[in-house]
């Protein structure tokens, strides 16, 4: 039997899928629009999941919210940040994915819509140095669902994102990563996943290694041929 070969890169999402930052995401989206005296549902927050900050904002100032973009991505990174305590809330599996990988010699990114200070202060909190390059929301022009973040990962790490897999938590960014070219693995979390032949859906990362993620770049690329 051939044993599928490893991937030539993961590429991570990071909100929902490495850590679970979301109720941070939604309780900010809930107060900045509060103090304008507006509402915001639990339906308009899994809106903005995978979304990029910018468009997330501008979202926030049609309920209301009388600031700028920029100081409205700002404000919502520093109140998710400061939230951000040790121990992080780490999806299940993740960190023992991510880990398996490195011993593996995995190369590994970590592509987030989040700015890179937060991007980089997760990766900070990681008990090991589990990235080898962080793509992060500011560092792109076009936001998820664009595949730009994905194909920017790729370069930096120099590989071919034909052989690369992702993993992903929402719709934005899934739609992004399978558009890169990726093998694409989704883990839903807060929003709901389609089902689809262009990739790959779990309910956990729990149990799951390399060779896993190796299988599902093989399945992919047998259902393209």
């Amino acid at each position: 039997m051939t044993v599928p070969q490893l991937p030539s890169a993961v590429l991570w999402d990071m909100d929902g899928t490495l850590v679970d930052t979301e109720p941070f995401w939604f309780a900010a989206e809930t107060e900045i629009v509060g103090r304008y005296g507006g509402t915001w549902t639990h339906d308009q927050a899994i809106s903005l999941v995978g979304s990029g900050l910018r468009d997330g904002a501008r979202v926030l100032q049609d309920t209301g919210v009388a600031m700028t973009v920029d100081e409205i991505v700002d404000w919502q990174t520093d109140y998710v940040t400061e939230r951000l305590l040790a121990p992080l809330p780490w999806r299940p599996g993740a960190l023992e994915l991510l880990s398996a990988l490195r011993e593996a010699g995995v190369p590994t990114a970590l592509v987030t819509m989040s700015v890179r200070r937060m991007a980089e202060a997760v990766a900070a909190a990681l008990p090991f140095a589990a990235f080898d390059v962080i793509v992060a929301g500011d560092d792109v022009e076009r936001p998820k669902p664009d595949p730009e973040a994905y194909l920017r990962a790729a370069e930096l790490l120099g590989v071919d994102i034909a052989g690369c897999v992702a993993i992903e938590d929402s719709p934005p960014g899934l739609a992004a990563a399978v558009a890169s070219g990726a093998a694409t693995v989704g883990v839903p979390h807060q929003a709901v996943l389609p089902d689809g032949h262009r990739w790959r859906l779990w309910t956990t990362l729990e149990g799951r290694g390399p060779e896993d993620l190796a299988a599902v770049a093989a399945d992919l690329r047998d259902v393209q041929r």
